[in-house]
């Protein structure tokens, strides 16, 4: 399922874990949109609480402790991301324009309270070997995942998709559901995404839900987009760099795949 929405100054909610397909999803989503001199307060009894900083400046505030962002944008900057468990308030106050990805889950464990900040990033340079003729180079940032958040319920980070490429790509599928929210370089920027068996066009500021079938995306050339991309664990079944590539395309992850894919006799 894909959701467009044109969102407003404040809390913009785009799905609940506890309706709708945030039953599927088993997150909340949201985009906190702020303006300076804005402040926004959290405080989840039940669920733990991740906030991504997409851009501006800010300054966060928790349990005594504070951290100030200023991210101009998320492609040139990797993000900050506050992770915390249950019960913990949390204050944001805003000094100019800033996004901040809000990712929420049920979790009865009381954990660390954690900023990742922007030198914590675990990037990966994906398709940067020319792997499929260049076509899937891509930086695939990850906060938290199972390595560093055993605790937590969820997975966290970004892809940034370059113009033109692909990402999430060969096609390939997990049984964990999965949110993308798009952010692209141009407010009227687009692409097209895979999900659930169906194929949707994406703008900024969407949500892509995924929970079922491969989830490939792809931009259109001149635009670049970085994307939120949250899992949610399953219970007993936890996303561990969870990957299973489709049949079909599986001769799409061979070392010789180049050696197989047409070639322009141009040389275009």
């Amino acid at each position: 399922m894909y959701i467009d929405k044109q969102v407003k100054r404040g809390y913009n909610e785009y799905i609940r874990l506890d309706e709708g397909i945030g039953k599927d999803a088993m997150m909340d989503v949201a985009l906190l949109v702020m303006e300076d001199g804005d402040t926004y307060s959290f405080n989840e009894p039940e669920k733990e609480l991740a906030c991504l900083v997409f851009d501006g400046k800010c300054t966060f505030e928790w349990e005594g402790q504070s951290y100030d962002v200023d991210r101009p944008n998320p492609f040139d900057y990797n993000p900050s991301c506050l992770h915390v468990c249950k019960g913990v308030e949390v204050k944001i106050t805003a000094h100019g324009p800033c996004n901040i990805y809000v990712q929420k889950t049920l979790n009865e464990k009381t954990f660390p309270s954690k900023m990742y900040k922007p030198e914590d990033t675990d990037t990966w340079a994906r398709g940067n070997q020319g792997e499929l003729m260049g076509c899937i180079k891509r930086d695939v940032r990850t906060c938290f995942d199972l390595d560093n958040a055993p605790y937590s319920n969820m997975v966290l980070g970004e892809v940034v998709n370059l113009p033109g490429k692909w990402s999430s790509y060969p096609p390939h599928h997990h049984p964990q559901p999965e949110c993308y929210f798009y952010r692209y370089d141009k407010p009227q920027g687009f692409g097209a995404g895979w999900g659930n068996g169906e194929i949707y066009e994406t703008h900024h500021n969407g949500l892509a839900i995924i929970t079922d079938k491969m989830h490939s995306q792809v931009t259109a050339p001149g635009y670049a987009c970085c994307y939120a991309w949250g899992i949610r664990h399953l219970p007993g079944n936890p996303w561990d760099k969870t990957r299973i590539d489709d049949e079909e395309h599986i001769w799409l992850v061979q070392d010789d795949a180049n050696d197989h894919i047409w070639h322009c006799p141009t040389g275009n």
